[in-house]
């Protein structure tokens, strides 16, 4: 978790063997709550300490403790986290009560409301610091994001982007949602500013890399993947997508060992199924050929 209020989204790259198929996707699959899960104690009435002018957003003690445990809930059971947020609500949790209603809801697969009430809560918070509204601005957009909206997801980080210009997990996290809307220019863009302040930043390497492929720069794309698996060489993603790379470069036996590659580091996984989709096609395609050569 880049923060410590981030809701947890693992962000993968959706990647294929021919061109203008992949992009930026984000989400495992979130499960409900279990059936024999009992529900959480009733909030009891405590005060809420306002936030003032210029001060961090800090609940009071008694209220810390509630926003830690029904953030805490929201990993078991996001029905009962929103329920415990909705009636702490209805008992002046305000601002703390709201966020883990939002997230819960996110974390439900309610995306779109999740994503709505996180912008209204960022917008509620006039008084907290720039630098918090602009995290509840980036949740909103991983939530716009996961529900197949990438460009309000786009919109919210650029909101959050004003608040926090220089923030380096927002920067990226709009590339990602530029990315998933086809936007590969955008991506490099805001790829560029990331790698300027973090030249080892593995994802955004591998972001650029996806992106400077879509876009045919295949060269571009090939010295930041190499970057990458330099620096992370065990990745499974890394190696995937250099085998993109190196295929449409012509370099079929490089794109095989690293495809091989990733079967034996992540078998059973998303990339270990597109590295095998990708070896079939490969084959495939040899195949076909070959008797054409030996005519």
């Amino acid at each position: 978790m880049r923060r410590t209020i981030l809701i947890v989204v693992v962000l993968a790259l959706s990647v294929a063997l021919e061109p203008g198929e992949a992009s930026f996707a984000a989400g495992p699959e979130q499960t409900g709550p279990p059936a024999s899960a009992a529900p959480p104690p009733a909030p009891p009435v405590l005060p809420y300490v306002p936030p003032q002018r210029g001060g961090p957003l800090r609940p009071a003690a008694g209220d810390a403790a509630m926003y830690d445990q029904c953030m805490g809930l929201i990993k078991t059971d996001p029905a009962a986290a929103r329920d415990y947020a909705e009636r702490w609500q209805g008992r002046g949790g305000e601002h703390p009560a709201d966020h883990c209603y939002a997230i819960a809801l996110v974390e439900l697969k309610q995306y779109k409301e999740g994503a709505t009430r996180l912008e209204s809560l960022a917008k509620a918070m006039g008084h907290a610091p720039d630098s918090l509204r602009a995290e509840v601005l980036d949740q909103a957009a991983q939530a716009w994001l996961l529900a197949g909206d990438p460009s309000r997801a786009y919109a919210a980080d650029s909101a959050a982007l004003n608040l926090a210009p220089n923030d380096t997990d927002i920067l990226l996290d709009r590339a990602e949602a530029a990315g998933s809307g086809g936007s590969y220019d955008k991506a490099v863009g805001d790829l560029d500013r990331v790698l300027k302040t973090d030249p080892g930043r593995v994802e955004a390497l591998i972001y650029r890399a996806t992106a400077y492929r879509q876009l045919g720069q295949l060269d571009a794309a090939l010295g930041d993947i190499d970057r990458a698996v330099n620096l992370s060489p065990g990745s499974p993603t890394t190696l995937l997508e250099r085998g993109n790379i190196r295929r449409l470069k012509g370099d079929l036996n490089g794109a095989r060992q690293d495809w091989v590659r990733v079967t034996q580091l992540a078998p059973g996984s998303d990339a270990d199924a597109e590295a095998k989709t990708n070896i079939e096609r490969l084959e495939l395609k040899e195949n076909t050929a070959a008797p054409a050569n030996n005519r």
